[in-house]
């Protein structure tokens, strides 16, 4: 976990002023990310902000992803981690221009980071703009980064306590992926109740049940982003 994102703050070191700092963060935070947004639609590039926690099989969606839309729309790609480029190198080869953030330890993008990186893609080129923030539940639901949607992944193995465990992130989502359902016959995972605590915690939130493994589902999730990408463009004729 990372200063910044206050997730560091405790009883002991929730003074007045570290509150403060951390609000002005935050701040600071939304300016960037209304000013990426707008640069965005300056380039009428519809952007997407893909969040889970580790494990919960985000870059090969993505990679499933691109190969589909990539015959449709011209798409980027900003990768987030800790270390290492093994996510942009997948990407990489699938053909699409890809940017990896490492933050060495932050456990999330926040806006002014995404706002560098897009300066190494080719703006002018792009419809759609993928990004996959760092695997992580927790803060990077407290930072918006100007994309226009907000997508978190829950996969079978996690286990559907993660809904009540973590709220914030399923309530920043418009969308909620939850993945690897081939897997469900092997975990203790009740789709039913968890769909529902979702829909609890956020009612305006869809939900999509998806295998990229097996491919069940994913049709729904490629016409939903077609959708909203569709919608988007008409929207700034």
């Amino acid at each position: 976990m990372c200063k910044e994102c206050g997730c560091g703050l405790t009883e002991e070191t929730q003074s007045k002023e570290a509150v403060e700092v951390f609000q002005n963060i935050l701040k600071f935070n939304e300016m960037q990310a209304k000013h990426n947004r707008e640069h965005l639609e300056a380039h009428k590039i519809y952007s997407i902000n893909l969040m889970s926690a580790p494990g919960a099989g985000k870059t090969t969606l993505l990679e499933k992803t691109l190969e589909v839309l990539k015959d449709f729309y011209k798409i980027g790609v900003v990768e987030g981690d800790l270390e290492t480029e093994r996510d942009a190198e997948r990407i990489r080869k699938k053909g699409i221009p890809v940017y990896q953030i490492t933050t060495g330890s932050a456990c999330h993008l926040d806006a002014a980071l995404l706002h560098k990186a897009m300066h190494h893609l080719p703006l002018e080129e792009l419809d759609v703009l993928f990004v996959e923030n760092i695997g992580n539940l927790v803060c990077p639901a407290n930072y918006d980064l100007g994309t226009h949607l907000n997508v978190t992944l829950l996969s079978v193995p996690e286990g559907g306590d993660k809904p009540e465990k973590y709220p914030l992130i399923f309530k920043s989502s418009e969308l909620v992926i939850i993945t690897k359902v081939d897997l469900l016959p092997y975990f203790d995972f009740d789709l039913a109740k968890v769909k529902e605590e979702i829909k609890r915690i956020n009612p305006e939130a869809q939900i999509i049940t998806l295998s990229s493994k097996t491919g069940e589902g994913f049709e729904n999730w490629i016409n939903f982003l077609k959708t909203r990408i569709e919608e988007y463009k008409n929207s700034l004729s």
